[in-house]
């Protein structure tokens, strides 16, 4: 992601902007995101996480360095896993499912709530620019859009396709990735077939999910969750159109 910023024809504005979404991702989401697994895992009946101070909003108990670098450079990443011990959980199989989802489920929460902002700050920032209009705005020169509302709307959204993204990349059911134990879960007829193959072919696993964080297919599944929870929350255009215009 950070090659797209520094490549491209952004201005410095910009680049900022994107660059504080990245760090609001790394020092916020991804603290909210481990310890919804850690919490999942308390309430389930194992307090291991919690013991292990990772029932906690602080950063940099769940900070992964590698993790952190694939989130800068790709858009997708990874905290430090949370420790679990599934034979505390009350129903073994269950625990492990809804301790793992509980992770993206968080993301997409918050990137719920993100594009509510996102759409609402769009039409402050469509209504500010109609009334902002300029000869020079008329005669193609664009000298005023690019004011406070315009920032925080590409803030918003900058932010919530993060959050989309991180939920989406999680939820691929690879290990050691959130999704093979939400599949293990809820069809352990195909999770068993899978646990075959991995254990056949461990060597080139991690490299199947690289070859995957390359392919444009985590940006398409990424845009399909962003279009999803476009219309999901269809009344903030409800509003947005009462209030703004």
């Amino acid at each position: 992601m950070l090659r797209q910023l520094f490549g491209g024809s952004m201005d410095a504005a910009t680049i900022i902007i994107n660059i504080g979404a990245y760090l609001m991702i790394i020092l916020l989401i991804t603290p909210i995101h481990e310890c919804a697994h850690a919490w999942a895992a308390y309430k389930m009946g194992d307090d291991t996480a919690s013991l292990k101070g990772r029932l906690t909003l602080n950063p940099f108990a769940h900070l992964d360095p590698v993790g952190t670098v694939a989130m800068l450079v790709f858009g997708f990443g990874w905290g430090k896993p949370v420790p679990i011990n599934p034979l505390r959980f009350r129903e073994y199989r269950k625990g492990i499912g809804l301790t793992a989802l509980a992770g993206p489920a968080s993301n997409f929460i918050v990137a719920f709530f993100g594009m509510i902002a996102y759409k609402l700050v769009d039409y402050a920032w469509m209504a500010d620019l109609a009334n902002r209009v300029s000869d020079d705005f008329l005669n193609g020169v664009d000298t005023s859009y690019k004011n406070g509302l315009y920032y925080a709307y590409l803030l918003l959204y900058v932010f919530t396709s993060l959050n989309i993204g991180l939920a989406v990349f999680n939820l691929i059911p690879i290990f050691p990735l959130d999704g093979e134990k939400v599949l293990g879960w809820i069809a352990p007829g195909i999770h068993n077939k899978y646990q075959v193959f991995a254990e056949r072919y461990s060597q080139f696993m991690p490299m199947i999910l690289f070859a995957l964080m390359m392919t444009p297919v985590l940006g398409w599944l990424r845009s399909g969750a962003f279009w999803v929870l476009d219309k999901i929350t269809f009344f903030a255009d409800i509003i947005g159109k009462a209030v703004f215009r």
